[in-house]
């Protein structure tokens, strides 16, 4: 397995972790990702799986989005899947691989104040269809997962606002973030990465084109309903 991004120190340990070989760069640029395809090609012969997971953006609406903040989320969440899968394709047609791309909750539904991730995020849906659409009959699989809430660094820094505007801590700020979702609590990272492992692998093999949302079912809730939790015999509009 290589794995690449843009911090060393991270990718150093989950390479320690794990036996990956860590390559730093950016999988938004073709130089950058065409290196890390050439060095699973020499280790390993090819490549069977490729998993599009980079992300993250400073929040802000439209009228506080400038040109360059706008720029920066697409392109760490859009164009890094988009370059790492074009530079990618052909050595996955060679081995009828399978492409993964970590979508989000917010590619399905907007949070508030994160214009250029949600655009962004929405935007990977269709990548993914795109290319299902346009790969699948030369045999390569691509399918998305779009998680919710998972505790990681990134989405703690986000439960401390959530916490800092409610008055409780990381874990009370996690427990109020999905209070009203099915399943009562977020997710974990090595939760998401089976899912992940299920798509890559021909377990699921007729899926082509799938978005799994891993959300513990936040999206099946009929917002306009919960005023009515609790209340019996009354029928939703």
């Amino acid at each position: 397995m290589v794995i690449t991004g843009r911090r060393p120190a991270p990718l150093e340990a989950v390479a320690a972790a794990t036996g990956a070989v860590a390559l730093a760069g950016d999988a938004g640029s073709a130089a950058d990702v065409a290196a890390a395809v050439a060095v699973a090609s020499e280790r390993f012969g090819g490549l069977d799986v490729v998993v599009a997971n980079a992300g993250g953006s400073p929040p802000s609406p439209v009228l506080e989005t400038d040109d360059a903040a706008w720029q920066a989320a697409l392109h760490g969440n859009l164009t890094t899947a988009f370059v790492t899968c074009r530079e990618s394709l052909p050595s996955l047609l060679e081995r009828q691989g399978a492409i993964v791309i970590v979508s989000s909750l917010a590619g399905h539904f907007a949070g508030p104040g994160v214009v250029g991730y949600t655009t962004a995020k929405h935007a990977l849906v269709g990548l993914t269809k795109s290319m299902a659409r346009d790969y699948g009959p030369r045999g390569v699989r691509v399918n998305a997962v779009s998680p919710a809430w998972v505790r990681t660094p990134m989405a703690d820094r986000a439960m401390e606002a959530v916490g800092n505007l409610h008055g409780v801590d990381r874990d009370g700020a996690y427990a109020l973030a999905t209070s009203q979702v099915p399943l009562r609590r977020h997710g974990e990272p090595e939760e998401v990465a089976t899912i992940c492992l299920f798509l890559a692998t021909p377990d699921s093999a007729l899926l082509m084109g799938a978005v799994l949302i891993a959300d513990g079912g936040a999206h099946i809730v009929d917002l306009p309903t919960l005023a009515l939790d609790g209340a019996r015999g009354v029928q939703a509009y």
